[in-house]
C-alpha cells in the first residue's frame, strides 16, 4: 500500500490524501485550502479520475463536515462515490437549502458507521467516532495488502463528546504501520497546553448571561453542535430561551439526535429574520418553516423582553434587531476561531456593535485536540511511523512524538 499527502503535510486545512494499493485508489478528504477566497476548480489536486474518466478511483471518503476536508466535492463528477458519516451527509444536505452558489454536496456512496468495517476494492475501511466541533466526524482505519493505516482526521478529547477519545485511548487500534495525525494546537499552544472544555464554555456563557441586562446575542455556527448545546444549557440555567432562525432548526433536526435542542422544545424559539423570509418564499420552504413554527416569535417578543432570550446571532439579525428596538443592554459574545475577527472578516460587524454600544465578549474552545492529548492519543496508538498532516509546524513533531516520519506533499510513500 503506498500513500501521498497532496495538500496538508505543512498547513492546516485543504486535506487530501490518496491512498495506492495494485493500481487502485481511494482518497481521504477533499479539502478546501483555508486560504481560498473562491472555491474553483484549480485547487483540485492532481488526482486522476476526479473527473469520472478513470475506474481505478474508488471514491472519496470523507473524515467530516468542514469545508476544508470536503470542499471540493462540488467539482467531482457525480459518477464518483463519497463515503462519510449518515448524520453529516443529512446536514449538509440540510444546509444546502440556506447557502447561495454551488454547495459541495457529497454523492451517493458510503455511509460511515463507527466500528462498521466495509470494504472498497482491495481496502478494508473502519470509522471511528471522535469528538470534534463538527457533527458526526470520524477518524479512518484503511487496511490493504497486510498494512494498517490510520488516518486521524480532526478531533479533540475536551468537548461533550470526549469519552470517545478516552476510550479510543483505553482501546486504539493496534498495529498500526502509519498514523496520519492531526497538529492544529502545535501552532497554538506549547507543549503541555490544554484546552477549556466544552463544560467550562457552557459555564463561562451562563457567566455572561447573568451579566447581560439586555439581550444576549451568540454568534457561532449552527453547525457546531456541541457549541448549541452548551449555549442551550447556558441559557436555560439563566432563565433564558434559546432562539435560532430556520437555518439552524434544519441542521439540528438533520442530526436525527433527538437528545439535542429541538426547535418544539419548550425552551427553544424560532426567529426568521427578513432575509431569511425572503430566502423562503424565493426557494418555497414554506413546508419547512411550518415544521419548525410551532415555538416561533416575532421582533415584538423580542424588543418586548430581550433580557428573556439569548439568540444564536448571524450578521443577517442586524437589521432586524434595530427594528426591532431591542439592543439597549445587549452583549454581544463571539464563540468561533478569533482568526476570523483578527484577519478582518468581521470588521463591519465590529463598527455595527460599536455603534449600538454593544460590548464583545469572547468565549470560545477549540475543535482540535491540545499538544497534551496528542500525546496521549499517538502513544496509545503506538504505530510504527508518524506522518504529519494537518499542522502548520511539522517541525515540532519530533519533540512531541516518537517514530516521525515526515513527507512533504506530493510525495508518494510506502506505508
Amino acid at each position: 500500500m503506498r500513500a501521498c499527502i497532496h495538500r496538508g503535510s505543512k498547513e492546516i486545512g485543504g486535506s487530501c490524501i490518496e491512498v495506492e494499493q495494485s493500481g487502485q485508489r481511494i482518497l481521504l478528504d477533499l479539502g478546501l485550502p483555508l486560504d481560498a477566497e473562491f472555491n474553483t476548480p484549480r485547487f483540485l489536486p492532481p488526482v486522476r479520475g476526479l473527473d469520472g474518466s478513470d475506474p481505478s478511483l474508488l471514491g472519496i471518503l470523507i473524515s467530516h463536515p468542514h469545508l476544508d476536508h470536503y470542499g471540493l466535492l462540488a467539482h467531482v463528477s457525480p459518477a464518483v462515490k463519497v463515503g462519510l458519516g449518515a448524520s453529516a451527509r443529512r446536514v449538509l444536505r440540510a444546509a444546502s437549502d440556506f447557502v447561495p452558489g454551488e454547495w459541495p454536496l457529497p454523492n451517493a456512496g458510503w455511509d460511515c458507521r463507527s466500528g462498521k468495517s466495509f470494504d472498497v476494492g482491495p481496502f478494508r475501511v473502519t470509522p471511528y467516532l471522535v469528538d470534534h466541533s463538527a457533527y458526526d466526524a470520524h477518524a479512518l482505519l484503511i487496511e490493504s495488502g497486510g498494512k494498517r493505516l490510520f488516518y486521524s482526521g480532526d478531533f479533540r478529547g475536551h468537548g461533550r463528546k470526549s469519552a470517545l477519545f478516552e476510550r479510543m485511548v483505553a482501546d486504539a487500534p493496534r498495529d498500526i504501520d502509519a498514523l496520519l495525525v492531526e497538529g492544529s494546537s502545535l501552532s497554538r499552544l506549547d507543549a503541555n497546553g490544554t484546552f477549556p472544555t466544552e463544560s467550562d464554555v457552557e459555564t463561562q456563557f451562563a457567566d455572561a448571561f447573568h451579566q447581560t441586562h439586555g439581550l444576549a446575542l451568540v454568534h457561532t455556527s449552527a453547525q457546531n453542535v456541541d457549541r448549541i448545546v452548551s449555549i442551550y444549557r447556558a441559557a436555560k440555567r439563566t432563565g433564558r430561551t434559546l432562539v435560532i432562525d430556520l437555518y439552524a432548526a434544519a441542521v439540528l433536526e438533520a442530526t436525527g439526535n433527538t437528545n439535542l435542542p429541538q426547535s418544539h422544545w419548550d425552551s427553544v424559539a424560532l426567529y426568521v429574520p427578513h432575509t431569511q423570509r425572503l430566502h423562503i418564499k424565493k426557494y418555497f420552504l414554506f413546508e419547512l418553516l411550518s415544521k419548525h413554527s410551532h415555538n416561533r416569535v416575532f421582533e415584538r417578543d423580542l424588543s418586548g423582553a430581550p433580557d428573556r432570550y439569548a439568540l444564536l446571532f448571524r450578521p443577517l439579525h442586524r437589521n432586524d434587531l434595530e427594528r426591532a428596538r431591542c439592543l439597549a443592554g445587549a452583549h454581544y459574545v463571539y464563540s468561533q476561531w478569533e482568526g476570523y475577527w483578527d484577519r478582518g472578516m468581521y470588521d463591519y460587524l465590529r463598527a455595527w456593535l460599536e455603534s449600538h454600544g454593544i460590548p464583545r465578549t469572547c468565549i470560545h474552545t477549540s475543535g482540535h485536540a491540545s499538544p497534551r492529548d496528542l500525546k496521549t492519543f499517538v502513544q496509545a496508538i503506538d504505530a510504527k511511523h508518524v506522518v504529519p498532516i494537518h499542522s502548520f509546524r511539522p517541525d515540532l513533531y519530533p519533540d512531541l512524538f516518537a517514530n516521525v516520519e515526515a513527507h512533504a506533499d506530493g510525495e508518494w510513500w510506502r506505508v
